[in-house]
């Protein structure tokens, strides 16, 4: 399959698929520069579990090993209390990941974008949309 935008939802089957929607979803209405998958540091796995609180912070769960990781700088904000699963409009939580940037023109993150790519019907979204605010922010980049 290649990247499908015939309906109402966009569907792809790989990395790169995902990486071209989130690309012309633009971050914060900013080009994005780079696109980042997201990958398990402890067992190099691509297939999460994503949950969110609110639009400050999110949190990936390795479907192989369980590691938990917090994306960019969400660790700061995040709240163990208040934080809801993603789901796809099939029911589905089970995605792969990647990290949109939109950058300055002196390489620091204006904005992120966390798009998920279903594993039961390809269905590709935005989950999460979240504008950087501080500088130094480079760091980011490698925190998807």
């Amino acid at each position: 399959m290649t990247l499908d935008r015939s309906g109402q939802l966009w569907r792809g089957d790989n990395f790169a698929d995902l990486a071209e929607y989130i690309r012309h979803f633009k971050a914060g209405g900013y080009p994005v520069n780079t696109v980042t998958e997201s990958r398990c540091g402890e067992c190099d796995g691509t297939a999460f579990r994503i949950n969110i609180d609110g639009d400050e912070a999110t949190r990936r769960v390795c479907l192989s090993c369980g590691a938990a990781a917090f994306i960019g700088d969400s660790g700061e904000h995040w709240n163990e209390e208040e934080h809801d699963s993603c789901a796809c409009p099939c029911g589905s939580e089970e995605f792969t990941a990647a990290v949109g940037y939109a950058l300055f023109d002196d390489g620091e993150v204006r904005w992120v974008s966390l798009g998920l790519r279903c594993l039961k019907d390809n269905t590709l979204g935005v989950y999460a949309d979240t504008k950087v605010d501080y500088s130094p922010s480079r760091h980011l980049l490698d925190q998807a």
